[in-house]
């Protein structure tokens, strides 16, 4: 088996994104005056724990499933098929549909039938719903297949970048692919349901600032130098959208507050809410680069909000989960929160990209998880 992937800091970013979420799935839609009065004058700040966990929103339930797309179209490029990424995360995002739609109960000894297409439906605590973007819902039940070039709707919520980080983070198969690429795949996953270019770059922007953690290159030192990177990039992708000049002004807003001496809610103000993809990046960015050497501060101050306190929280996980790596995370953020062991497990196989056999064979539990559909 090869391991070219960085599993610290992939098992990070992912695992960031889970805490970040769970946390600030707590308070999500509260006022700033609720979320006080109920855990005092710095926030929430601990877990409040459900049936004994941390549970997670669908920020995290569908970052797993954008994770197993990619994974099976790794797996079938590999084996000489002709399957696009996109193609495979649209179809692993109908199967998250039938864990917002079905009790496992009901749907296990009918699975067969249903043309399964991951094997996260084998595990039955995905299979409630958590608050799921009626955007999502509504445009991954609508039998029309939408990219960039051919929208279903002009959202721009932030339920395009939240989900996006494995875009990032995979090893890919194509290690050569460039990362302009890697970033229009990310836009082009979340145009899947977000159709406004401010619902679909900030997702590029995401998986390019993940991406260069994980896999660094060459001059690029510090995380600002990586924010920056992003930045300048996807100008150059997006050329002549109308709406780029305001995303890149948010960018450098969120840059520029982060050296400041306001106040980390007069911040998070000036920045937004997060409730559409560039204020929930440009929070995420201004937290990170605030408090890039201390996870757990820049979490709490992503989720402190009056805004989509999950949102803001799993993509500031995102990005600070794997700039520290996931060994620098305080050991109080991984107990009890909800299913570790399926977020450890995809965290893996995205670092392997593709598990092989001393024959350069993809091996069977690989091939079980991700050609069988079936979890090991």
């Amino acid at each position: 088996m090869v391991k070219r992937g960085n599993l610290d800091k992939v098992k990070g970013s992912l695992f960031g994104g889970a805490i970040g979420d769970a946390l600030g799935y707590a308070v999500e839609f509260r006022n700033e005056a609720a979320i006080r009065n109920d855990y005092g004058p710095d926030g929430i700040s601990e877990y409040k724990l459900r049936n004994g966990f941390a549970v997670v929103s669908d920020d995290t339930q569908m970052t797993l499933f954008t994770a197993n797309g990619l994974l099976v179209a790794n797996t079938k490029r590999y084996l000489g098929n002709e399957f696009d990424y996109e193609e495979c995360v649209y179809w692993s995002y109908k199967d998250w549909l039938e864990t917002q739609d079905n009790d496992y109960s009901e749907y296990a000894p009918n699975k067969d039938k249903r043309n399964c297409h991951s094997w996260l439906c084998d595990v039955p605590r995905l299979f409630f719903q958590r608050a799921p973007g009626c955007t999502c819902i509504d445009a991954i039940s609508s039998k029309q297949r939408v990219s960039i070039r051919n929208i279903l709707n002009n959202s721009k919520g932030c339920g395009g970048v939240m989900r996006v980080a494995p875009v990032g983070l995979i090893n890919l198969l194509d290690m050569d692919l460039d990362i302009k690429k890697i970033d229009y795949m990310a836009a082009e996953l979340a145009a899947l349901t977000h159709g406004h270019s401010l619902g679909y770059m900030p997702a590029s922007v995401l998986a390019h600032i993940v991406n260069r953690i994980v896999y660094p290159k060459a001059g690029l030192d510090t995380l600002k130098d990586i924010v920056i990177d992003a930045r300048d990039t996807i100008s150059q992708i997006f050329e002549g959208d109308k709406h780029l000049k305001y995303l890149v002004e948010l960018i450098d807003k969120a840059i520029k507050l982060s050296e400041s001496d306001y106040s980390d809610i007069d911040c998070i103000h000036f920045l937004g809410e997060g409730w559409v993809g560039e204020e929930t990046l440009a929070i995420a960015i201004y937290c990170s680069l605030k408090y890039q050497n201390d996870f757990s501060k820049a979490i709490q101050v992503s989720v402190n909000h009056r805004g989509d306190s999950d949102s803001t929280g799993a993509v500031t996980g995102n990005i600070i989960g794997a700039w520290i790596g996931f060994d620098a995370i305080d050991k109080k953020w991984i107990d009890n929160l909800e299913m570790t062991d399926v977020i450890s497990e995809i965290a893996e196989d995205l670092s392997v990209g593709i598990e092989l056999d001393e024959g350069g064979n993809p091996t069977s539990d690989w091939m079980t998880k991700y050609s069988s559909m079936t979890k090991v």
